[in-house]
């Protein structure tokens, strides 16, 4: 939860502004917790809202429609989450490349994917690991890592798995009876909750001006695991019952090009620099822990153990939230 995390992180400087280049799902959460812990925050949207105006800037690189210099001037740090164009060039370092290296930045983040990792055939993957993508689109990752590593700028590649967090957890689609578990022996997947990449970007800025800024860095919780057994805790927290899972070779057949590439790969993404060299501490080491808080901010009843219980519908109308990665196993 959001709140949890205003007093646990450390503040940006005073004297700090924060440009979040792409404000979905992960963006906007950190430009959340940094505004509530007093810091200036600059966002960029295809097409602003006018009420929107001022804290928000215009950025579509399509259209070449740009942030004016003059609106990036007191910029100190930066956090692109924007994805690679089709040709695999970085948008922001295309279009806003020069102007941001004219600028006093202290501290760069990049969110790329551990994606770029390839599949391990379930082994434990870690920073120094050689990249080896087989998806095309990890692969565009790839070269934008490089491209980011190479502009001169004071950047720190950060690798996320699969995203979660209210309104984008199993909370919602077990609740409408929606949801069918897949079972594939030995398969898991890494997760992230949102917070914790709001969490971890703040800790990451404070270590870097202590002098510590390893160039790439896992964010990842502690716990891989098979889709079907995250699922199966979401329903508990609900009190009711899912389908018992379906086998992938049958379920695959159904599935899109996209979601059966996802099933292609099998690694475990360790968090070891972060947590223990870098020293941050997880709100969310699990997806237990990450579930409840889903529970809790989306406004599901918690579950009571009952043979007559109804079924849990929401406190509060559903929302709806900005475009960002995540995996289907979520």
């Amino acid at each position: 939860m959001l709140d949890d995390l205003v007093n646990r992180c450390p503040p940006l400087p005073p004297d700090a502004t924060l440009l979040v280049l792409g404000a979905g799902f992960s963006g906007s959460h950190l430009a959340a917790l940094a505004r509530r812990q007093g810091a200036r925050v600059l966002t960029t949207r295809r097409l602003p809202d006018e009420s929107d105006m001022g804290s928000v800037l215009r950025f579509d690189s399509q259209l070449a429609k740009h942030p004016d210099p003059e609106q990036l001037n007191d910029v100190t740090h930066v956090l692109s989450t924007i994805p690679p164009e089709r040709n695999g060039q970085d948008p922001v370092l295309r279009c806003l490349g020069e102007q941001l290296r004219q600028l006093p930045l202290q501290w760069v983040g990049y969110l790329s994917t551990t994606g770029v990792y390839g599949d391990r055939q379930g082994g434990w993957v870690q920073e120094s690991d050689p990249a080896k993508p087989t998806q095309e689109r990890s692969q565009r990752r790839l070269a934008c890592e490089q491209a980011w590593l190479e502009s001169g700028l004071p950047v720190q590649i950060l690798r996320l798995p699969g995203i979660y967090g209210p309104d984008r957890s199993p909370l919602r689609t077990i609740s409408r009876g929606e949801l069918q578990p897949i079972d594939k022996p030995n398969q898991v997947f890494c997760r992230i909750h949102v917070d914790d990449i709001a969490g971890a970007c703040l800790h990451l800025i404070e270590r870097a001006a202590q002098g510590q800024r390893p160039e790439i860095v896992n964010i990842s919780d502690n716990e891989p695991a098979p889709s079907a057994t995250v699922q199966r805790h979401a329903a508990s927290l609900l009190g009711v019952a899912i389908p018992e899972p379906k086998p992938y070779s049958e379920a695959s057949v159904a599935m899109s090009a996209m979601a059966r590439s996802f099933w292609t790969e099998n690694r475990r993404v360790s968090n070891h620099l972060l947590c223990q060299e870098l020293g941050y501490t997880l709100l969310h080491p699990d997806f237990r822990s990450g579930l409840l808080d889903c529970l809790k901010v989306e406004g599901f009843r918690a579950a009571v153990p009952s043979a007559d219980q109804p079924p849990p519908t929401p406190e509060r109308p559903e929302s709806a939230h900005s475009t960002g990665s995540a995996s289907p196993d979520q």
